[in-house]
């Protein structure tokens, strides 16, 4: 199979990702769900997914669709990079099993059509807290323990943020 065959398998309708992830629990294979916008891929963002890969057997993407990025307020220029872009990109990523691009606000549908075995964010997220109206309430995380799952928040790398790397393309931009 060529490289891009490759690429393209990685990405899944919910049906059909639905039905892969079961294939994969019944291999007994765990699998680590994680989702963002993923807009200019940096140091931090492979280190964080690499990490979460860890945690299972099979990395499963929730990608942010364009619409729900600008729902989110990340800045009037983004999505710098259109959603299948940013799929595509995550696909190349040999640690990445599956992407999928959600349009809702949050990927709470998603993640209970899959039940994945781990759910994944970032350190700006508490696995711990369970107050919903709170910043670092992580959305699926009582689902996924419901069903014996894990829950992780991992740690950024100092210094790298897409925030501060697009702050550093305008300020050369301004040069």
């Amino acid at each position: 199979m060529g490289a891009y065959q490759q690429l393209s398998r990685k990405t899944y309708s919910l049906e059909d990702l639905s039905k892969q992830v079961a294939n994969w629990r019944s291999n007994g294979e765990a699998v680590v769900f994680t989702n963002g916008v993923f807009d200019l891929l940096h140091t931090g963002h492979i280190d964080y997914l690499a990490r979460a890969a860890d945690l299972g057997q099979r990395l499963v993407i929730g990608v942010n669709s364009d619409d729900s990025v600008k729902r989110l307020n990340k800045g009037p220029a983004r999505p710098i990079k259109d959603e299948q872009t940013r799929s595509l990109i995550l696909r190349a990523l040999e640690f990445v099993d599956a992407t999928i691009i959600f349009d809702e606000d949050t990927p709470l549908e998603l993640i209970n059509a899959i039940q994945p075995s781990v759910l994944v964010k970032g350190g700006d997220y508490d696995p711990n807290e369970t107050d919903e109206s709170l910043k670092t309430y992580m959305v699926g995380s009582k689902e996924v323990r419901s069903w014996g799952g894990e829950v992780h928040a991992l740690s950024f790398v100092p210094g790298h943020s897409t925030t501060r790397l697009e702050e550093k393309i305008i300020e050369a931009n301004l040069q």
